[in-house]
């Protein structure tokens, strides 16, 4: 019994230290080492001040600015430490999310007339954090951040076709544009009045 007993404490001791300790402190200096931008969490900075990260969408709502989709993070939306972090969990049925999205479409529709409606600018991500759009939410977006900055279509098209990021190793997900990361090149090419 005494034996089994200082088997069972040792062998606690060791997978503790080993596995509590060791690994995660091998695995962290592995990641800090091979990929310090992703351990971090690819936190963005400009003029040494952090802006966001890459990961985490942020809402825009000048005109000036391309829109994330809708979060259900947090009573503002995109709320990282919000306990209600995630989707709404609220059905296709449900009366607050019918209206919700209808008055998304209305306020899209005023936008850009006749034009059709991408679904992930009136749908919120299971995260409610996602920070990309579709190709087709920034374009049908374009227009809008054209005339507020002040630029040809065209020009804010490249900066869209700049970032967008095709397929995960070229067959996983969908292409998709990352807001923060177009909005602060909008920025650095032709600042907001």
């Amino acid at each position: 019994m005494k034996k089994n007993l200082l088997i069972s404490i040792s062998m606690t001791l060791a997978t503790t230290v080993l596995l509590g300790i060791l690994y995660p402190l091998v695995v962290t200096l592995l990641a800090q080492w091979a990929f310090p931008r992703q351990a971090n969490g690819e936190i963005i900075h400009l003029g040494g001040k952090m802006v966001g990260s890459s990961l985490i969408g942020q809402p825009f709502t000048s005109a000036g600015y391309f829109h994330s989709r809708p979060s259900a993070a947090g009573a503002a939306g995109y709320d990282p430490d919000a306990s209600s972090g995630g989707a709404s969990n609220l059905g296709p049925t449900n009366s607050a999310l019918i209206t919700r999205v209808n008055g998304d479409v209305q306020r899209l529709q005023a936008e850009n007339p006749g034009a059709r409606i991408p679904v992930d600018l009136v749908t919120s991500s299971g995260s409610g954090l996602d920070p990309h759009v579709s190709p087709a939410a920034t374009e049908f977006q374009i227009a809008r951040v054209a005339r507020e900055r002040g630029m040809s279509e065209a020009d804010v098209r490249a900066l869209v076709a700049r970032h967008t990021e095709g397929r995960q190793w070229g067959f996983l997900g969908e292409p998709r544009v990352n807001v923060l990361e177009l909005n602060l090149e909008l920025d650095a090419v032709r600042p907001l009045h």
